[in-house]
C-alpha cells in the first residue's frame, strides 16, 4: 500500500519476479492474512468501537504520490495495523450497537474466500454453471426455511436471486412493476405513477423510485403513529390511494416493511396486500432487517400474508451470519424482471441460453457482472431528565430539552469509544437506537453498554 518511506525502499526481487498468482507465494501470504484477521477478531473488543481519527488523517500518513517500489506483505500488514485499523469503525465489535448488525462467521468468511479465489463472473449459466445452479438451489432452500409460498420458488413458478443490497433489489422490482404497467396503459402515462410506503420505510425505496423515473412528487411516505406501533395502517393507505385515483394518478407500487430502520416496526402484510390488490399494485416486502428471524417458527407469523405480495427480500448479511453483501430477492413472476432487465448482445449468445432451459442471472439484476455470492450462503455454520406530560402528550418545551439531552448523551457515549449507537427521530422524538445482534456480542456487553449509558447520562443530568 505504500508507507511514508516506501520510495526509499529498494525493489524486492522475491516479490517483483513472481507471478501475481504464484501458488506458493499465495499460500504464504494467505496464511499471514488469516493470522492477521484471527488476531483482529481476538482483539477487536479492545479497540475504540467508533473511530477516533479526524477527517483527512490518512493523507498525512501516506505518500503524496504513488510509490515507485513495491513492499513486502510484512510491511503492508504493519501499515494496515498502524494506519488503517485506527480509521475503522469496528462493525464486528461486540460493543457495536449502531445502524444494523452486519454479522459474519467463520463459515461466511470461508465462503467469501472461495468466491474471491475462484473469481468467476456468473452473469449467464454458460459463464459458470455451478455459480448459477448453486444459487438457484440455495435460494429455494432458504425460501423453504422461511415457509415462503411455493409461488416464490423455482420449484414453483417463481424464483430467487442474490443481489448486493436491498437498494438493488427494490430498484429491480420497481422497474419490473413500471414496465408491466406501462405495457398495459401506454408509456406516455409514466408521469402518473405513484409509489407508496410508510414514513418509516427505508429511504432506498424513494431513491429507487426516482431512478426508475417516478416523479418525486408522486412518492407517498404515509404517516405512521404510536397507536399502530409505527406500522403502516391499511386504512391510511386506502385513503391516500383513493385521493390519488380521484386526481387521475395511477397507483403502481407498495413497499411493506418487516423491521423498519428506526423502530423495527412490522407492517401488516395481509391487509396491506388486500388494499393493493384492489388497485392492481405491485407489492414488495422489504424484510431486510428482520426477515432472517422469520426462519424461527415462533417469528414466522411476522410475514403472514406474504402470499399476497409480488416480491420479497431479506439481507442475509444482517442476521444470517453471512458477510456483506448478500441480499436475497424472491419474485413470483421472474419474467417481469427479465422483460425489463435483459440484454442479449451477440457476444453473450450461447446454446444453453437460447434453449431457455437455464437461468441467466444477468437478466435479474441491474448490472451485468456478478459475484459468486451463493457460496457464502451455502457454507453455513452448524449452529445458527424528568419529562413533563400535558393532556397525555409530551410537552413541547420538555420534548426539545429531552431531545437536546439525548443528542448530547449519544455524542458523549460514542466519543468515549466504549460503545457505538445511532439515533432515529420518531414523531419528533430523538430516540437512541440500541441494535443488538452482532456475532461476538454476549450478555456482558449489553450490561456494560447500559452502564455506559447510565454513567454518561448522570454526568449530563448533573450539569
Amino acid at each position: 500500500m505504500g508507507s511514508l518511506n516506501s520510495d526509499n525502499v529498494t525493489s524486492h526481487t522475491s516479490s517483483s519476479n513472481i507471478s501475481p498468482l504464484d501458488p506458493e507465494e499465495f499460500r504464504r501470504q494467505g496464511h499471514m492474512i488469516i493470522d492477521f484477521l484471527a488476531d483482529y477478531y481476538r482483539d477487536v473488543e479492545k479497540y475504540p468501537v467508533l473511530s477516533q481519527v479526524e477527517p483527512g488523517y490518512l493523507q498525512k500518513r501516506l505518500p503524496k504520490s504513488t510509490p515507485h517500489n513495491p513492499e513486502p506483505i510484512e510491511t503492508i500488514l504493519q501499515d494496515v495495523q498502524e494506519h488503517i485499523v485506527p480509521g475503522l469503525t469496528h462493525w464486528q465489535s461486540p460493543n457495536f450497537f449502531a445502524y444494523f448488525q452486519c454479522t459474519s462467521s467463520i463459515a461466511g468468511f470461508l465462503g467469501e474466500m472461495l468466491s474471491t479465489g475462484f473469481n468467476v463472473v456468473g452473469f449467464s449459466w454458460i459463464a459458470s454453471p455451478a455459480a448459477t445452479e448453486l444459487e438457484t438451489i440455495v435460494v429455494d432452500w432458504l425460501g423453504e426455511m422461511l415457509e415462503l409460498p411455493k409461488s416464490f420458488l423455482f420449484s414453483g413458478n417463481g424464483g430467487g436471486v442474490l443481489q448486493g443490497t436491498t437498494c438493488e433489489a427494490v430498484l429491480c422490482t420497481i422497474v419490473a412493476a413500471r414496465d408491466q404497467m406501462l405495457s398495459q396503459i401506454g408509456r406516455e402515462n409514466l408521469i402518473k405513477f405513484v409509489v407508496y410506503a410508510s414514513d418509516q420505510t427505508h429511504s432506498a425505496i424513494q431513491k429507487a423510485a426516482q431512478i426508475a423515473g417516478i416523479h418525486p412528487m408522486n412518492f407517498r411516505a404515509i404517516k405512521t403513529s404510536k397507536s399502530t406501533s409505527y406500522a403502516l395502517s391499511p386504512d391510511s393507505l386506502r385513503s391516500q390511494v383513493c385521493k390519488d385515483v380521484e386526481a387521475g394518478l395511477v397507483p403502481l407500487f407498495l413497499c411493506a416493511t418487516v423491521g423498519t430502520t428506526s423502530t423495527a416496526a412490522i407492517d401488516p402484510l395481509e391487509s396491506l396486500c388486500a388494499v393493493a390488490k384492489d388497485y392492481g399494485m405491485w407489492v414488495h416486502v422489504d424484510a431486510a432487517y428482520a426477515g432472517s428471524a422469520c426462519i424461527c417458527p415462533e417469528f414466522r407469523h411476522f410475514i403472514d400474508g406474504v402470499e399476497g405480495a409480488n416480491s420479497f427480500s431479506l439481507n442475509a448479511h444482517k442476521w444470517f451470519l453471512t458477510s456483506l453483501d448478500c441480499c436475497c430477492l424472491w419474485v413470483k413472476d421472474p419474467s417481469a424482471l427479465i422483460k425489463s432487465l435483459s440484454t442479449n448482445p451477440e457476444y453473450l449468445r450461447n446454446k444453453a441460453s437460447d434453449s431457455k432451459q437455464v437461468v441467466d442471472y444477468k437478466d435479474w439484476q441491474i448490472t451485468l457482472s456478478r459475484r459468486f455470492r451463493s457460496l457464502k450462503l451455502w457454507i453455513l455454520p452448524s449452529a445458527l431528565s424528568e419529562t413533563v406530560y400535558k393532556n397525555g402528550k409530551l410537552d413541547m418545551v420538555s420534548e426539545e430539552l429531552a431531545n437536546e439531552a439525548n443528542r448530547k448523551l449519544l455524542e458523549s457515549i460514542n466519543m468515549s469509544g466504549c460503545v457505538f449507537m445511532t439515533h432515529a427521530v420518531v414523531e419528533g422524538v430523538y430516540v437512541i437506537r440500541f441494535a443488538v445482534g452482532a456475532t461476538l456480542v454476549e450478555e456482558r456487553h449489553v450490561i456494560t453498554a447500559w452502564k455506559v449509558v447510565q454513567e454518561h447520562a448522570n454526568v449530563i443530568l448533573s450539569t
